[in-house]
């Protein structure tokens, strides 16, 4: 059997069924979980264990957020793509999140709808924010 080169993901979360949601989502044959953690310490070390094509990162989670857990994952040169999946709808967290080169900003209220979307942009080097993200003015 000739092996399809499946994107390798990590997911880190802080909440139990988040990660389960995540992982329900992407259970198929097209993704391959190298790990689900629940901060961005133990993603950092995923990250440099595994060399996934994409990572799921909460924005708020103990010890390293998501954030800083994007920022050090910039200046280790990660190549793959960053998904912020998270429940913050404010504009200074998406600002912050596509300028530090996230590929997506998904709302966990969106995640059924929107994550493998999200996912299929952020692997043809496109951007994906769930539509609800931005506030309106």
């Amino acid at each position: 059997m000739a092996s399809t080169s499946r994107p390798k993901v990590v997911i880190a979360d802080d909440h139990p069924a988040a990660l389960q949601a995540v992982l329900a989502l992407l259970g198929g044959d097209e993704f391959q979980v190298v790990a689900a953690v629940a901060d961005g310490d133990l993603a950092l070390d995923a990250v440099e264990q595994f060399r996934p094509d994409l990572v799921i990162l909460d924005i708020c989670m103990p010890r390293l957020d998501g954030i800083r857990t994007a920022q050090e994952l910039k200046i280790k040169g990660f190549c793959g793509s960053i998904i912020f999946l998270t429940i913050q709808k404010d504009d200074d967290y998406i600002s912050a999140a596509l300028a530090l080169g996230a590929r997506a900003y998904v709302l966990k209220s969106q995640m059924k709808s929107d994550l493998l979307r999200a996912i299929g942009a952020a692997l043809a080097g496109k951007t994906f924010v769930s539509s609800s993200s931005t506030t309106t003015h």
